[in-house]
């Protein structure tokens, strides 16, 4: 074996992330920031009951996944962190950029139960940042004493993000809603997600209303952006998709 041969590490996809965020707009830049459920399918030969037995004694978990939908990007020596407002440079070393050599990712998750029988293994979860279809590498519980770092650093980001919109309905997007059999959690889901404005940072200083749409859990959802409101104007069923 050459010597540049020992040094690749062929990674294998573990499990498949099942969630409501079925774009990489509207996906929050961090874990946690919203209380949107996710399920990890775990792939064969790895969906084996015994592979996770005691990981329900476990409130949170690491996911290490891949950037899939950034592959084809390639990857950056420095990058514009949305934290900086998209206009200062950082290493990408020194970020969270999914523009890595690698391309892995690793979010902190909250562990909601473990479904496994014969059937396989599924992991439902909690605050998870992870695009529909996510690749999964490598699943590890989360350990308070030893990954909770007290008078840890955070550099640019040392404060959690807050909600910079107030969102709005326009009476047609709530009588959509209210038709829906769980309008109530949609609502919260949906405010959640656009009160932390994910509009890319170059467009908030431009001063110019524009609408702005994603689609989430088997919704179409549009939205324009007034000074500091988000009004959602309109919100409709995926051709073809039911909601969930």
């Amino acid at each position: 074996m050459s010597a540049r041969q020992s040094e690749m590490f062929p990674l294998r996809p573990i499990g498949r992330v099942h969630s409501p965020f079925e774009e990489k707009f509207g996906i929050p830049r961090q874990p946690g920031l919203v209380h949107v459920p996710a399920v990890i399918e775990m792939l064969p030969p790895y969906a084996h009951p015994e592979m996770f037995e005691g990981l329900e004694e476990f409130s949170h978990l690491w996911i290490s996944f891949v950037f899939h939908a950034c592959l084809e990007q390639g990857w950056r020596k420095r990058v514009r962190p949305p934290r900086l407002g998209g206009n200062a440079y950082k290493g990408v070393f020194a970020t969270r950029s999914p523009f890595r050599p690698n391309h892995l990712g690793l979010s902190a998750v909250k562990l909601d139960r473990v479904d496994a029988g014969e059937g396989g293994v599924r992991l439902h979860i909690q605050g998870a940042d992870l695009l529909d279809g996510t690749p999964v590498v490598d699943i590890k519980p989360y350990i308070s004493y030893a990954d909770s770092v007290e008078q840890a650093n955070s550099g640019f980001a040392a404060e959690c993000p807050h909600a910079q919109l107030q969102v709005l309905f326009s009476p047609e997007a709530e009588r959509f809603l209210a038709g829906l059999p769980d309008a109530e959690k949609r609502t919260r889901q949906l405010v959640e997600i656009i009160s932390l404005d994910p509009r890319p940072a170059y467009r908030k200083s431009s001063g110019r209303e524009r609408s702005w749409g994603m689609r989430f859990a088997g919704l179409n959802v549009r939205w324009e952006v007034r000074e500091d409101q988000a009004w959602i104007t309109d919100i409709s069923i995926e051709s073809g998709v039911r909601a969930s």
